[in-house]
């Protein structure tokens, strides 16, 4: 009897100790599970993390090379502007500068005034005399092309000595008379203030100067007024 007691109680036992062995085991794999899930949770949300920052930086590394490119591009649009205004001002300078049109001879003094009458002319006085000496530099008063250079008045008659026509824009001709020397040729294209020939009392002269006309042709009789003229051009006469 005390035999089969004793027996009975060690099974107990021994099924007690393996139902304890048993549950231990089941929570450490339950706590391990737990363990495993809980890693893989941290692992992805750190790997979102990470690309969100990684967007972000990329985003803000376009931003800041746009931001770049449009400080270049108004640098340059304002280093053209500023080149164009000042090649303007320059080219506005050299015009101020440079007249248009300027008086034929130096250090002069006016004598026979356009349509003066007087015995000297079949009609009136066609063109305005600038008293000089002989030898004095004459110039064009404008740019243009010559269309007639040399003796008898340059084919306008012999009254008018050796001359010069120049032909400008916008129908107008200027005239030189009375020369000394021409040093041009017709078809020759002259500057602004570009010498031409030397005053002189050729021609029907009653002393040196220089006989000058402004023409809306190249021939005599179409002169107007050339004092009136290159007053008008800014010319102090």
């Amino acid at each position: 009897m005390s035999q089969r007691v004793t027996s009975r109680s060690s099974r107990t036992s021994q099924l007690r100790t393996r139902a304890t062995v048993l549950a231990a085991g089941l929570g450490v794999s339950v706590a391990l599970g737990a363990g495993v899930a809980s890693a893989a949770d941290t692992t992805a949300a750190s790997g979102t993390a990470s690309a969100v920052q990684a967007q972000a930086a990329a985003q803000a590394k376009a931003a800041k090379a746009e931001a770049a490119k449009a400080e270049k591009a108004a640098k340059a649009a304002a280093a053209k502007k500023a080149a164009a205004a000042k090649k303007a001002a320059v080219k506005k300078a050299a015009q101020k500068a440079k007249p248009s049109w300027v008086d034929p001879v130096k250090k002069y003094t006016l004598s026979a005034s356009f349509a003066q009458a007087g015995g000297m002319w079949q009609s009136k006085h066609s063109g305005q005399d600038f008293a000089v000496p002989s030898g004095t530099q004459v110039v064009a008063a404008h740019g243009g092309t010559v269309v007639k250079a040399g003796g008898n008045g340059a084919g306008d008659g012999p009254a008018y000595g050796n001359a010069v026509v120049i032909k400008h824009g916008n129908g107008t001709y200027s005239q030189y008379a009375h020369l000394s020397k021409v040093e041009v040729r017709t078809g020759q294209v002259v500057k602004t203030g570009q010498e031409i020939a030397r005053s002189g009392n050729t021609g029907n002269s009653s002393g040196p100067h220089l006989h000058f006309e402004i023409r809306t042709t190249p021939n005599y009789g179409s002169a107007v007024d050339p004092v009136k003229f290159l007053r008008a051009k800014g010319v102090k006469v």
